[in-house]
């Protein structure tokens, strides 16, 4: 069984009937109170249900049915708020529920000495401790997370990813990291535990994806304390408006005061009640997404604070470029023709496996039509690149090609003899300003010419990073080349900048500068070398298949391991962002054409002049009222799908994105109510309700 989270329907049919349950469960005050909108609903709810029992025995303000009318509805848009939020919660849930369905205990090897070979004892997963070492064989399951002391195996990690397909984890590096309940597939691997019982990543995965626990964020916080602020205010104007009337009444003589059931639906009516609703769903959600993504954010603070990155930092190797060169020219020296030239770099080749020997035997293949030789077959001593003599070839029938960096192989000709041609030493230079790689290639002392290597880029990277650029974010690309390969590969590819020969205290230093100057700044990261930028940045992601210190360091972890997956966590970010400005904005134009509703509505029987500004032709106050707040619940469940699903976004500047909210949720939320409030009332009317 797999634990990757997938994407669930909208509307799944479980989730929905625990929403329900749970929506009534929300209505204990203690959990309302933390929604001040909300609470003020409840409170007027229970109200309400009282002066309706009171209409029951005779002494009631109001016609018992219409106080019914109120009173139920106020209930219905407290449930529906209750349901959206169980709704975003309940998705969480459920995925967390699979995940813990999976997790078994399993019998562990625990080694009585830290190698192989040592004795070992079997144990229950539940009993390791951090720092234990354990053993663990082909078809074996992995007890814990752990570090690789020794060995090298293809690992199994659908379990965690979904992806089918094995990946080598290894002693040393940064692919030395596994993961509890994956399984081992080929060899064997000594690993020293590196979490407690109920510490794992799927432990803590389990916990991230649970809705119901997730902190609220600053931008969420702020926003709350402005929607109680409102609440606050129209609730101290609301009560007021008691006395007024009153006085107005015994003043003129005429019409009636206001009663407190009219009160408590104006008062509903005017405080931002759909964003309140919803807002929890909308921070839910959002961690949601970036679940279905395959990204597991470690709060909801990663998750805005994605949406508000503008500095972009990169890798180069396996982000931005393929992360192999590639043979992409054969250039040969004086005398010597491009032909012989393929021919020879491809023998000196083919005992190569590198991406980079592999990409020359195909070119002069592809070019030439060079077949592949096999080089037992030819009687030829292959000779292996060391770090030492920084090139590797072939002996052959006298023949003795080498091919590798052109200082090295600069010695190498002079050792035997013979000298370095200046126009090879002027391809050299003029390939590495333009970003690639020469390789020289000679046999004994005779120079024969150089293959130049490149760095791919990935296909639609360039259009990506300009995309990047219109929502306003700088992009960094980090490698460890020389600066004039990095510049030219920085063009290429279209970013905006570039960090040459970086190491550990550049990367950080880069970061902590970005960050002095107000920027937030988003970066990857799988290497322990990476863990210090990781921890300074805004945003870090840390590659699942990365070492421990990477992902602790992180405050996301990207299931997949794939670098480029930091664009989607800021475009879901962003998501987040604007769904929550999209919904706000909607939220309060929706409130100012409900006040054309309900305001002459309520004090009509106060003032009667006041139906000259029934613009809408509303039956009558009752109807006016009744409609407004029946309009004021209804709306909730009609944008949970929103809340739930998130906002388009599209890459736009801050003006273009403002323009585009007012236009499509401020004039949308302004419309909405007078068209739904006055079907409403057309429908009470006709049923004999009005």
């Amino acid at each position: 069984m797999t634990l990757q989270p997938q994407s669930r329907p909208l509307f799944e049919a479980a989730i929905v009937r625990q929403a329900i349950v749970a929506s009534f469960q929300k209505l204990d005050p203690r959990i309302q109170i933390r929604n001040p909108v909300m609470f003020v609903v409840l409170v007027g709810a229970m109200l309400t249900s009282v002066l309706w029992l009171q209409a029951l025995v005779g002494q009631g303000e109001a016609p018992a049915s219409f106080i019914f009318a109120i009173s139920v509805w106020l209930w219905f848009t407290v449930l529906f708020a209750n349901f959206a939020e169980a709704m975003a919660e309940g998705r969480g849930k459920a995925q967390a529920n699979t995940l813990r369905k999976s997790r078994r205990d399993v019998q562990a090897k625990k080694l009585r000495e830290p190698r192989y070979g040592a004795q070992f004892s079997p144990v229950s997963s539940g009993d390791l401790r951090a720092g234990d070492v354990v053993l663990v064989e082909a078809g074996d399951v992995v007890p814990s997370d752990g570090e690789v002391l020794e060995g090298v195996a293809s690992v199994n990690e659908s379990a965690i990813t979904g992806e089918s397909a094995p990946v080598i984890r290894e002693s040393g590096g940064d692919r030395s990291a596994v993961t509890g309940g994956t399984t081992v597939l080929s060899d064997w691997l000594v690993v020293r535990i590196t979490a407690n019982p109920g510490e794992t990543f799927l432990d803590r995965m389990i916990g991230m994806v649970e809705g119901a626990k997730r902190q609220k964020t600053p931008n969420e916080i702020a926003l709350n304390i402005l929607l109680a602020a409102l609440t606050i205010i129209f609730l101290l104007s609301t009560t007021t408006l008691l006395p007024f009337s009153l006085f107005a009444v015994q003043a003129n003589g005429t019409g009636a005061p206001v009663t407190v059931a009219v009160l408590v639906a104006l008062l509903v009516c005017l405080i931002p009640t759909t964003i309140g609703g919803l807002l929890s769903a909308i921070g839910i959600a959002g961690m949601d997404r970036m679940i279905q993504a395959n990204v597991i954010a470690m709060s909801g603070r990663a998750v805005e604070a994605a949406g508000d990155v503008d500095v972009l930092l990169l890798d180069k190797t396996g982000t931005i470029t393929l992360g192999n060169r590639q043979a992409v020219a054969f250039i040969p020296a004086n005398g010597i023709s491009e032909q012989h030239l393929a021919d020879t770099a491809q023998l000196s080749s083919l005992a190569d496996e590198t991406p980079e020997g592999r990409s020359i035997v195909v070119l002069a293949k592809e070019k030439y039509g060079i077949r592949e030789r096999n080089v037992q077959e030819l009687g030829a001593e292959f000779v292996p690149f060391t770090a030492q003599t920084r090139m590797s070839g072939v002996n052959l029938s006298g023949s003795m090609v080498r091919k590798g960096a052109s200082d090295a192989i600069q010695r190498y000709v002079e050792s035997q003899g013979g000298q370095f041609p200046p126009e090879v030493r002027l391809t050299v230079e003029t390939i590495a300003r333009r970003g690639g790689t020469p390789l020289v290639v000679a046999d004994k002392a005779k120079v024969l010419g150089v293959v130049q290597l490149k760095d791919i880029v990935k296909g639609g990277m360039k259009e990506r990073f300009a995309e990047l650029r219109r929502m306003g974010i700088k992009t960094v690309m980090i490698t460890g080349d020389n600066p004039l390969t990095a510049a030219a590969i920085a063009a290429e590819a279209g970013v905006d900048d570039f960090l040459a020969e970086a190491t550990p205290e550049a990367k950080l230093q880069l970061i902590r500068e970005y960050q002095t100057g107000g920027r937030l700044v988003a970066m990857t990261g799988d290497g322990t070398n990476d863990a210090p930028a990781l921890a300074q940045a805004d945003v870090a992601v840390a590659m699942n298949s990365g070492t421990q210190a990477a992902k602790e360091a992180g405050n996301m972890v990207d299931l997949d391991s794939n670098p480029t997956k930091l664009i989607e966590v800021v475009e879901i970010g962003k998501q987040l962002l604007i769904t929550r400005g999209s919904l706000t904005t909607f939220s309060i134009a929706n409130d100012v054409a409900k006040y054309f509703a309900i305001i002459p509505a309520a004090f009509a029987v106060t003032y009667p002049q006041l139906n000259a500004l029934n613009v809408m032709g509303l039956t009558s106050p009752s109807s006016a009222i009744a409609s407004a707040v029946i309009f004021n619940a209804i709306i909730i469940p009609f944008l949970i799908p929103l809340a739930l699903r998130g906002v388009k976004y599209r890459p736009m500047g801050a003006a273009q994105l403002l323009q585009r909210n007012l236009l499509i949720y401020g004039l949308g939320g302004l419309i909405a109510p007078f068209i739904g409030i006055k079907l409403i009332d057309v429908m009470l009317t006709v049923l004999g309700l009005a």
